[in-house]
């Protein structure tokens, strides 16, 4: 079979293992940068230019796989020769009989195999080992059923920074690529222990066949973004025995419940760490007020929104204000920002920072900005709440549901540049009133994001199921 592989970002680098680079004819990029340069060898090129080699299938490898199918049958491709990297399962059924190496790290091989002894024997399985937020939240449960006396083994589906974390705290960790495109039953080891956590929508093949006597939580931090790529069948049919579903709030318990309408869905926050260091800085009237955002700039986090809200605003109002852009800045979406902004000197991108760098901006910050056009229940907007940081929160990210408009933060319509200009401009003009809001919004993160309020959650969701 002859493939074109379309995408070359993250999930490129995630799932390229799978493919033979002899099969592989062509990496397919929309990225003018990217086009006749080589990665791996192979080559990259447009699409229109790929598809005039003689492929038989297209495996989109990015979870914009709604916009990329539509340009490839724009293009005249055929949607049966179109798939996306959730469907390699049945792209390539010999999968199961491969023998994949597996990496055990500290004592998750031992744990493995030995008997329980009437303890609770729990696996967690986590989508990746980065330090996003899903990861980070599933390394705090292990860390919390370890303190209570659980017999606990991470696992994930590739390597990452998170893993040398955890095993220098002693945290059993496994590396298995299986489970990235194999169901429980083909994957033996898995079926040892008394009780599963799997970690977001991508283990929905996983789960699709497997021992329904081990109990399991679902714990869901994907919105509905995140499904496009899903086999809406297998999804739909899964059965549900012994399975309780959570989520990380509104936003993917609606996403998951246009699937499993019938299935109750839980909820279960994450919990964020407290973090010591300077006091906070208190808001001056003598220095420009701080706006910051922090994302990966693409445009599901919607920074292109807040530049058009700023761009909007009397310069006499924006010279008061400086806005910082913190994240990765390399997408297409930041090259033409960064163009946009040489006219707005008040606009900072700094690219990625790192943990101390992102504390000491938020320390500073007087308004935290989200204006994501879906985001589930960023974490990083709970990290503002803890430094007693103001939101301005987009209507389609789940920390909304927490806020009181002008109260502890501020909710403006998704996608109004508009409305969110004049929220902004209100902060500008009532910069006394955010000290206030900012201690209403430290309550937020106490009641409902602190490692105290998840541990106890997490606890007796695990207990219960």
């Amino acid at each position: 079979m002859k493939f074109l592989l379309f995408g070359t970002g993250d999930y490129y680098e995630r799932y390229k293992k799978w493919f033979d680079k002899n099969q592989v004819l062509a990496l397919l990029d929309n990225s003018p940068v990217k086009q006749q340069t080589w990665i791996d060898e192979i080559q990259v090129v447009s699409p229109e230019q790929g598809i005039q080699l003689p492929y038989d299938v297209i495996v989109i490898l990015s979870f914009y796989v709604k916009s990329m199918k539509r340009q490839l049958l724009e293009l005249g491709v055929a949607e049966d020769r179109i798939y996306h990297f959730y469907e390699i399962h049945r792209l390539l059924p010999h999968l199961a009989s491969c023998s994949w190496p597996i990496q055990y790290y500290g004592e998750a091989e031992q744990i493995i195999k030995c008997p329980c002894g009437g303890r609770k024997k729990i696996l967690l399985l986590s989508h990746d080992l980065n330090l996003g937020g899903p990861s980070l939240a599933l390394y705090h449960g292990a860390q919390v059923l370890i303190r209570h006396g659980f017999l606990v083994v991470f696992a994930s589906m590739i390597d990452g920074p998170l893993r040398e974390k955890m095993v220098s705290e002693g945290i059993p960790v496994v590396v298995d690529y299986g489970l990235q495109a194999c169901t429980m039953e083909e994957i033996s080891w898995t079926g040892s222990f008394s009780f599963l956590v799997c970690n977001t929508i991508n283990f929905y093949v996983f789960l699709s066949r497997r021992d329904t006597r081990i109990l399991a939580l679902w714990w869901l931090h994907d919105s509905e973004f995140f499904y496009d790529g899903v086999d809406k069948k297998l999804l739909c049919d899964l059965e549900c025995k012994n399975l309780k579903l959570a989520a990380v709030g509104p936003v993917p318990r609606k996403a998951v419940q246009k699937f499993l309408p019938d299935v109750p869905v839980a909820n279960l926050l994450y919990g964020v760490e407290e973090e010591g260091g300077e006091e906070k800085q208190e808001c001056r009237s003598d220095v420009p007020i701080c706006f910051v955002t922090i994302g990966y700039i693409e445009a599901r986090k919607g920074q292109d929104i807040l530049i058009q809200a700023i761009k909007m605003m009397p310069e006499t109002v924006r010279r008061q204000a400086i806005f910082y852009l913190v994240g990765q800045d390399t997408s297409m979406m930041a090259q033409r920002l960064k163009e946009e902004i040489k006219e707005l000197p008040q606009v900072v991108m700094t690219g990625v920072l790192g943990r101390e760098d992102i504390d000491r901006i938020l320390n500073r910050a007087d308004v935290f900005i989200c204006p994501s056009r879906e985001d589930p229940m960023p974490t990083v907007a709970a990290e503002a709440m803890m430094h007693r940081v103001p939101c301005i929160i987009s209507s389609a990210a789940g920390t909304s549901a927490y806020l009181q408009e002008k109260v502890n933060g501020m909710i403006f319509p998704n996608e109004e540049a508009g409305a969110l200009a004049e929220k902004i401009q209100w902060s500008i003009e009532n910069r006394g009133e955010l000290q206030r809001m900012g201690i209403a919004a430290e309550k937020i993160f106490e009641d409902y994001f602190s490692m105290k309020v998840f541990e106890r959650n997490f606890l007796e969701m695990v207990e219960t199921v």
